[in-house]
């Protein structure tokens, strides 16, 4: 172990982030800036009743003399599972979304049917061809960047946001939550999932075909649809008391859910990057933040989430089957596959990202201010 290692005295965070700090108590940034930023918000039951309730009739009120009153990106995982279960019994007339990367494990489509059953939810499925996720997906892998996930995650968010545009929807729902996702660090274990210049620019460096079927959605696409079309997020879940125990125990009560064994288990991809290529490359246990984020909301001891950090994130027959069908579908080799994940590891900042663009738009826009102002550029 290296001898400077240090996990935090209130959560499980440790050194795997090289960018954390601890006070003389030893306890880290992330539970501080829990208790400063976070706890501060937190409703109490009745506010947090009352709060819902108002949401609620907002959406109801935006979505008189339209067919909907609010979007809902659904994965089949417990979170967004969760959103349409709350949306079904307050009844919100609810569009549900899927984005279909090709990568959905047979049970996740099983649970998405048993939702829409139920609930009777008009359905949009956004098939993406497969050759050109894959692509980009190689792109990402083969830059060697560590959130692999943009490439989903960007896409899911733009088909929401342009899906809701289309139908005039005022609201999206938000499986974002302070129970279970409250604790992330900031550098070096994900990047920001809106910044389509660096997508591109990864795509365009490691990639070969053009995105026909991919939705993106840029800076100004974002403003737009926030500010012109004013379109919000309702993170309903944290209007309620979500305990992540409770919530698979009533999904799987009134939807016949099943649960997938390990968060984010529903796409075969996200599960073998979380819990294989990870650790693996990155050094990275998705599960540190998730147990902490369960520690900060008073829902797991440490003393437990140590205890679930003894155990194996794969077992070795599981992980040898989806080692060979994720790097099967991808069309690498294990040479190949293994090649990249010797590669160093490289910064998303090493691409071009929408902050240097911006910069470089700015230089050029001060550079030809400064040339008519000499007199050397003819204004237009």
């Amino acid at each position: 172990m290296n001898p400077t290692y240090q996990i935090c005295t209130r959560c499980v965070m440790d050194t795997t982030d090289r960018h954390i700090a601890f006070d003389s108590q030893g306890v880290c940034n992330h539970c501080r800036e829990y208790e400063a930023k976070i706890r501060p918000t937190l409703l109490s039951s009745a506010q947090a009743a009352a709060k819902l309730a108002e949401t609620i009739a907002a959406m109801k009120t935006a979505g008189r003399g339209r067919r909907y009153d609010c979007l809902l990106g659904l994965s089949g995982g417990a979170d967004s599972s969760y959103l349409a279960l709350l949306a079904w019994r307050h009844g919100l007339r609810t569009l549900v979304v899927h984005l279909d990367n090709g990568w959905d494990s047979e049970l996740a489509v099983k649970n998405i049917e048993n939702i829409i059953r139920k609930t009777g939810f008009d359905y949009f499925n956004h098939v993406v061809d497969w050759e050109e996720f894959k692509d980009l997906q190689l792109a990402y892998l083969r830059a060697s960047v560590v959130d692999i996930e943009v490439v989903t995650d960007h896409a899911i968010t733009a088909l929401m946001y342009r899906t809701a545009g289309k139908f005039g929807i005022r609201y999206i729902l938000s499986g974002l939550n302070h129970a279970t996702e409250s604790i992330m660090p900031r550098q070096g274990w994900n990047y920001q999932k809106r910044d389509l210049t660096n997508l591109r620019a990864i795509h365009r460096q490691f990639g070969a075909r053009s995105l026909r079927t991919y939705p993106t959605l840029g800076v100004y696409g974002y403003a737009y649809y926030h500010y012109l079309r004013r379109i919000l997020v309702a993170p309903l879940l944290n209007l309620v008391e979500y305990r992540y125990e409770n919530v698979l125990q009533e999904l799987t009560h009134e939807f016949g859910w099943r649960f997938y064994g390990r968060k984010h288990g529903e796409s075969a991809f996200t599960k073998f990057y979380q819990a294989y290529i990870l650790p693996r490359k990155f050094d990275v246990d998705k599960r540190r933040p998730h147990l902490s984020s369960l520690i900060c909301a008073g829902q797991l001891t440490r003393t437990e989430a140590r205890q679930r950090l003894t155990e194996p994130v794969y077992d070795p027959e599981e992980l040898r089957r989806d080692y060979e069908f994720v790097t099967k579908k991808l069309g690498l080799t294990t040479e190949q596959f293994e090649s990249i994940m010797k590669q160093p590891v490289i910064a998303h900042e090493f691409y071009a990202t929408e902050r240097t663009d911006a910069l470089l738009n700015l230089q050029k826009s001060a550079g030809k201010f400064i040339l008519r102002a000499l007199g050397l550029r003819k204004t237009k």
